[in-house]
């Protein structure tokens, strides 16, 4: 690759990186209404034929932002994995499970782009995008590598949160329970011979 060529696809990735960006603080500041092809061309001035060359419509955008949003969200949950003061006795399922929590509430509109708005991102099979992997995989590793149903139990507790998460941001059940519920299913599932 020339350096021409090598330019190009600089400018091409900072303008993918800028729109991106503007999409996921209009949707912070406004809500996803309000991002549009036409504000987000006037908010980067580019044409909105320029978008297009880089996104398929509203949903690619939003695709987007969900995609940055696992890498930042399995980036939260290992750290709070790595950094539970104790694993045994389900701390650092716990410990994820409020690193979870936290990113949800403090990150909604990222958090609606990942598991509310209609994408093209596939779960749960060989087109899974890595970063999508990862933050299952962070679940995964709070249950011990010789437990069979692991994934199983995953799957449970991510869909556990993700129900918390969803009621309490639209307020349908007390934000301020959410430490007694995460307790909560943690003692139930610290029980299980798997939980680590």
């Amino acid at each position: 690759m020339n350096a021409v060529s090598e330019r190009r696809e600089r400018e091409r990735a900072d303008r993918h990186r800028l729109i991106v960006t503007a999409a996921r603080e209009l949707a912070e500041a406004e809500g996803w209404e309000a991002v549009t092809t036409r504000r987000l061309a006037d908010r980067v001035e580019y044409s909105q034929p320029v978008l297009y060359s880089h996104f398929n419509g509203k949903n690619g955008i939003v695709s987007a932002v969900a995609l940055d949003g696992f890498e930042q969200l399995a980036a939260q949950l290992r750290d709070a994995r790595e950094g539970a003061p104790d694993q045994a006795g389900g701390k650092s399922l716990g410990t994820v499970c409020h690193a979870y929590l936290d990113f949800a509430r403090t990150r909604p509109a990222v958090y609606q782009a990942m598991f509310v708005l209609p994408t093209d991102l596939k779960f749960a099979s060989d087109e899974t995008p890595k970063s999508m992997r990862a933050c299952f995989d962070e679940f995964v590793a709070c249950f011990r590598p010789d437990d069979d149903r692991r994934e199983l139990s995953a799957e449970v507790v991510w869909s556990a949160v993700h129900g918390m998460a969803v009621l309490a941001g639209s307020g349908r059940i007390p934000q301020a329970l959410q430490e007694e519920r995460v307790d909560f299913l943690v003692s139930r599932l610290s029980d299980k011979p798997g939980t680590s």
